[in-house]
């Protein structure tokens, strides 16, 4: 008798897939931190700062480089922006190995810190995927942005001298966290336009609106109250390019003029408590002007560096060098000590040279080449909308850079670089859901041309 045996298959076996240990969104999230707490370090200008921001940029690389080896795969995502940048840092390793910078030490001070940019840029570039990643982003920013703005108010209208009313620095003009005004408002410039662009556009409705709108007008109120002239002529070109950008729709220009009547409004109550400080700063920016084109002490800086830069007009004479080499070309007296030439475009020619500022201006177009691109309809999209506030907040400090040194601020610059990144990258990836929500409201508004009174 035989007996028959039943085999029955396998099952399969399932492999629960499990959830990296660094998710982008957590490393997303730690350059963010890094990036919004380099300002309350004094601009992280000393010696520390610099140290805890190079050291948080180097922890964010090898956190991704782990989850990679993790992962059992190296994926590296091109940006259009690696390129410039990988010759830029080429450039100052040149200039330290080969010994053509005037003061050594102080170009490799310099590269680290330029590679702890880099490295902060690279880790944003390589987790900013999708527009979900940007959900909590704004809400957050509109807090941070509302504590600093108010915090710096409060300071700038019972002054003390001090920094956070503790610290008191070598030289007058502090406001907010930083030492210089103007780099305060450097700062506002850079973070302004995102709640500006986000009380524009669809995003947000309602209470949440005038709120976002209030929060954005005490900042851009600080820029006048901080008396940086430089900060107040960026602000301004910022605004009148948001306005082009909008290039607001019949149905929403009564929307657009309410939400500008009341940015100016509360622009001009923040100004009108100022009181005679700013009035004063105001009215200096014409006498002011016709001094430095008769020959005041910036102009003279200006004709100093170019005489500088003719020396060594290829490679310059070494990044971060400028202080030192200075001296032997100031053509005018005083008991200061210049440490920057106060036009960062000219600093940067002094210091690398033709071949650098070529980098530079490289640079410069990749970023608005590729942001133009991503301006069609932005107002609908999250990623649209995120590039015209990080192409908006890029336009302010280069102007700013005319006049002064932000660029030369490890925070600013930090920071500055991230938003040229996000500016120049590929659209960001939209959820079915959004996307099908935002094709339903095209479909169902109807256009200005075909309604019927």
């Amino acid at each position: 008798m035989s007996s028959a045996m039943a085999f029955q298959p396998e099952a399969p076996q399932v492999t629960k897939a499990t959830s990296p240990m660094v998710t982008n969104s957590m490393l997303l999230g730690g350059a963010g931190a890094v990036l919004l707490s380099a300002p309350l370090a004094l601009g992280a200008v000393e010696p520390w700062a610099i140290l805890a921001l190079q050291a948080s940029a180097t922890l964010l690389f090898l956190a991704w480089g782990f989850r990679q080896w993790a992962s059992g795969e190296i994926q590296i995502t091109p940006h259009p922006l690696y390129r410039p940048m990988l010759a830029f840092a080429a450039l100052i390793t040149l200039q330290w190995l080969t010994g053509m910078t005037a003061y050594p030490h102080a170009t490799y001070s310099r590269l680290l810190l330029y590679l702890s940019y880099g490295l902060l840029v690279f880790v944003v570039t390589q987790t900013l995927r999708r527009t979900a990643q940007l959900a909590t982003f704004p809400w957050i920013l509109c807090g941070y942005a509302a504590l600093l703005a108010s915090f710096s108010l409060v300071l700038g209208l019972a002054p003390n001298g001090k920094l956070y009313g503790i610290w008191k620095p070598d030289y007058g003009g502090a406001y907010g966290p930083y030492v210089n005004h103007n780099h305060y408002a450097g700062l506002m410039e850079m973070l302004t336009p995102f709640l500006l662009v986000l009380a524009a556009t669809r995003f947000t409705r309602g209470g949440r609106k005038i709120g976002v709108a209030l929060i954005a007008a005490v900042m851009a109120g600080t820029i006048f109250l901080c008396g940086s002239r430089g900060g107040m002529l960026a602000f301004a070109l910022q605004a009148v390019l948001l306005v082009v950008l909008l290039r607001p729709r019949q149905e929403d220009w009564k929307r657009h003029l309410l939400l500008g009547v009341g940015l100016a409004a509360m622009i001009g109550v923040l100004v009108w408590i100022g009181g005679n400080e700013l009035t004063r700063r105001l009215a200096s920016i014409h006498s002011e002007t016709q001094q430095e084109l008769s020959g005041g002490v910036r102009l003279t800086m200006d004709r100093d560096c170019l005489r500088m830069w003719w020396e060594k007009p290829l490679f310059g004479w070494g990044l971060g060098t400028f202080p030192v080499v200075y001296p032997q070309f100031r053509s005018f007296y005083t008991n200061f000590f210049v440490n920057q030439a106060h036009n960062d475009y000219l600093q940067l020619l002094t210091e690398t040279g033709l071949a650098g500022f070529a980098i530079a201006i490289w640079f410069l177009v990749l970023t608005f080449r590729h942001a133009w691109g991503k301006l069609d309809n932005w107002t609908e999209s999250a990623g649209g909308s995120l590039t015209v506030a990080a192409l908006l907040g890029c336009v302010g400090i280069l102007v700013h850079s005319f006049l002064d040194f932000n660029l030369q601020i490890p925070a600013n610059a930090a920071l500055f670089y991230v938003l040229c990144s996000i500016a120049a990258s590929n659209p960001l990836q939209e959820s079915q859901r959004r996307r099908s929500r935002r094709k339903h409201r095209l479909i169902i508004e109807p256009h200005p041309e075909t309604t019927t009174p």
